[in-house]
């Protein structure tokens, strides 16, 4: 591939001309690879299109055997072909025959070729299809040759699209809407529950045009859009409802900032620059973006996708100067029925007929799923199938608890969403008239509930649910979505306006917890084999200082004149801490010295996530003002149970007697030793669960707000004394779990769960 691959735009054209021109689509198909071959100066070209049932099929060859055609089939990740199309990304080789995936079929004759360049054929963030080139020489292929090759398959995206080789029905699934009731199963996003008429989000657009005929004029059209969109952007921000509460307008503002982001917005000039429309190089860059993100194992960054669908989509709409709405308007109750929203797009429907959404997609982490928790709009996500079962104007009833959405539901589902409804309803009225009380036992011993928060959002939740301060602020939100390392002042401001919305209750600051399936934009990683144990948190503190030193410096000043309460997460020895406060310390010289205004005091603590921490308790507790342990983290540690991993889900209980004891054990220790001790976690926002961890000793719990209400009801209908000597009697039991004895003795005293 010598150098007039890098002048692509004459050979876009002579595609384009193929596919518009006469003859039936496999001869057109046919040409196609010639052409590629032949500009390309490559002795094979080929294309496998996506057939039901992930099959990919050889539909068209120049150099591979002829009767190879519609012969070969491959499943995907069967072979090279197939793992460019279950990774949809690029695959790049010199040495095909030797990468372990390499599968050799005799009817195409390709043992002779070494050199292999693969990109997937993508449409509508789906693989359609494979395109390839190869080599008999070895050979790397240079970057722009890939580059040239993945513009390539855009056009020929096209062909695909029209259904002319492959029937439309077999590029989507087939339609399961059978007009009976039907259940699917959901993960819960928001809590609630909801009802109404399926109403279909489509934000997808339709490409008419790929091949630019003027460079320039299509460069002006894409800046003009950007500057466009940036525009609109800003009115958003403007929305009556941020206006009106403005609890939610820090994370718009966070999703504005990606529609800044020069790095998409360069890939898109690039695109232009290589041949392709405006509209075209928008949609490219995404399909890439999207195939690319979806292999990110955080789940947080993965959610990013719908951020830049959402501003792809309005950015191809403003190129096209298309001004309609595109969405629904609501007249009645109506559930939301999407793959994926951003959460812009959430904010242009009416709140007063919107009462839940349902998402293909979508995490507890998505920018999407905070707006509509503070929008008060039941949610759930990660419903397989969800399009293929739901016509539009069905009625859907939504049970976030369960995380379920229920189709045509029966009359006797109909009636228990009601009653469902109404109990809501009442719990909450009565949580809320119970906020002011104190979570006190029976017998008279105080339980402090706290929250755990991460973003500014968060904050008003402390003032509805009751909360007595934060024992768990995630500092990693705004670092996680900042293509450079914060400045100090733009941490400052996010650090102070927690502490200020506290007033006098205690903000509890966890240093940045990034790194492993968490990475940052700006701090370039290495891939890791187990990344939840690997280089994270305190370990990329410390071979990174000077991070944790501007962190560190941005809540001295956030905290100036106050109590600063700043904790260091995964430590997993008494010297990584003492390293930690030697950092510390000198940022507090620092202030001294700049004659800055410091925190009336700084409390030190850490989380006890890493069990190795435990077997140093008596030197922990000398060096800490207080202790938090972080169940999340622990207890995956513990059992040497990977979390995120479905087949050991529900494997192993938190309520064993072994975990029981080794909380014990820690809780003693901190009490003698006069050192608060905290749980923060999942674990201490179940009623059943914080009821257990009071009967050990624990007299703190940092747990989400939804949880506050039904923990404090539960603390406040219990005898402690009682229950301590129940738990402590069974956690040297050899049982798998005493969660069912646990459940039995809160029924036989009345205690609610």
């Amino acid at each position: 591939m010598p150098d007039h691959v890098s002048q692509p735009r004459l050979l876009l054209r002579r595609l384009h001309s193929v596919m518009a021109g006469s003859g039936k689509p496999q001869d057109r198909l046919d040409r196609v690879v010639r052409v590629i071959a032949q500009n390309m100066v490559a002795e094979v070209c080929s294309i496998y299109l996506a057939r039901a049932g992930s099959v990919l099929e050889l539909f068209a060859t120049e150099g591979l055997k002829e009767e190879a055609v519609h012969l070969t089939r491959l499943s995907v990740g069967e072979g090279l072909v197939g793992l460019v199309a279950e990774r949809g990304l690029p695959l790049n080789l010199s040495e095909a025959p030797q990468h372990p995936r390499f599968a050799y079929r005799p009817e195409t004759g390709e043992d002779i070729y070494h050199s292999f360049l693969g990109v997937p054929i993508l449409r509508t963030g789906r693989v359609v299809g494979v395109l390839v080139v190869q080599n008999v020489a070895p050979r790397r292929y240079k970057p722009e040759e890939v580059e040239a090759l993945q513009t390539i398959s855009m056009v020929i995206a096209e062909l695909v699209a029209s259904g002319e080789l492959v029937d439309k029905r077999e590029l989507t699934e087939d339609s399961g809407s059978t007009g009976e009731p039907i259940t699917l199963d959901g993960l819960a996003l928001a809590g609630g529950v909801g009802a109404g008429v399926a109403v279909f989000h489509q934000p997808q657009v339709r490409i008419t045009r790929t091949v630019a005929d003027d460079i320039d004029e299509e460069r002006t059209r894409l800046e003009d859009a950007i500057a466009e969109m940036r525009l609109q952007l800003e009115q958003m921000l403007e929305h009556p409802d941020l206006a009106h509460g403005g609890e939610h307008r820090e994370v718009l503002e966070t999703y504005r900032m990606f529609a800044y982001d020069q790095g998409w917005q360069e890939k898109m000039r690039d695109a232009v620059m290589s041949g392709l429309t405006a509209e075209a190089a928008v949609d490219r860059v995404q399909q890439e973006n999207r195939m690319r993100m979806a292999k990110i194992r955080d789940p947080y960054l993965r959610e990013r996708i719908s951020d830049f669908d959402d501003l792809a989509v309005r950015l191809i709409r403003i190129i096209q100067g298309d001004t309609s709405s595109h969405r629904a308007k609501l007249t009645e109750d109506s559930v939301l029925v999407a793959r994926t929203l951003g959460p812009a797009e959430l904010m242009d429907y009416d709140r007063k007929y919107l009462k839940a959404i349902v998402l293909e997609e979508g995490s507890s982490t998505s920018h999407v799923t905070i707006i509509a928790r503070a929008m008060g709009i039941a949610m759930i996500g990660r419903v397989t199938g969800l399009l293929t079962h739901v016509e539009p104007g069905e009625p859907v009833v939504v049970d976030s608890a369960s995380g379920h959405a229920y189709v045509r539901p029966a009359d006797d589902v109909l009636e228990s969403y009601k009653a469902n409804l109404k109990l809501q309803e009442q719990l909450l009225a009565e949580y809320a008239a119970e906020r002011d009380l104190a979570a006190e036992t029976l017998d008279g011993e105080k339980i402090t509930l706290l929250m755990n928060a991460g973003l500014l959002v968060d904050l008003p939740s402390l003032d509805s649910t009751g909360a007595e301060g934060i024992g768990l602020f995630r500092t990693e939100f705004q670092f996680m979505v900042a293509p450079a390392l914060p400045r100090v002042d733009e941490q400052t401001r996010v650090y102070a306006a927690a502490i200020e919305a506290a007033g006098d209750r205690p903000v509890v600051f966890r240093t940045l917890d990034i790194g492993g399936d968490k990475p940052v934009p700006f701090l370039p990683r290495d891939e890791e084999e187990n990344p939840a144990m690997g280089w994270r948190a305190i370990r990329i503190a410390l071979d990174r200082p000077a991070l944790l030193r501007y962190q560190l410096r941005a809540l001295l000043y956030a905290a100036a004149g106050r109590t600063l309460h700043v904790m260091f997460p995964m430590i997993a020895e008494v010297a990584e801490l003492k390293r930690c406060k030697s950092i510390l310390n000198k940022e507090l010289l620092r202030l001294k010295k700049y004659d800055k205004e410091p925190p009336t005091e700084v409390k030190v603590g850490c989380m006890l996530e890493v069990p190795s921490l435990a077997w140093q308790m008596d030197l922990l507790v000398k060096e800490v003002d207080f202790l938090s342990i972080g169940t999340n983290d622990l207890m995956q540690f513990f059992f040497a149970c990977d979390r995120s991993n479905p087949r050991l889900a529900n494997r192993y209980d938190l309520l064993a007697p072994p975990v029981l004891s080794f909380l014990h054990g820690i809780v003693q220790t901190c009490h003698k030793a006069g050192v608060p001790v905290t749980l923060c976690g999942e674990m201490g926002g179940r009623p059943i669960e914080a009821m257990a961890l009071v009967a050990l000793g624990l007299r703190r719990l940092s747990i989400s707000p939804t949880s506050v209400g039904p923990v404090k009801r539960m603390i406040r209908s219990l005898n402690l004394k009682a229950l301590e000597g129940f738990v402590t009697s069974n956690i040297s039991s050899a049982e798998h779990s005493i969660r069912d004895k646990l459940i039995h003795f809160a029924r036989d005293h009345d205690i609610k769960l």
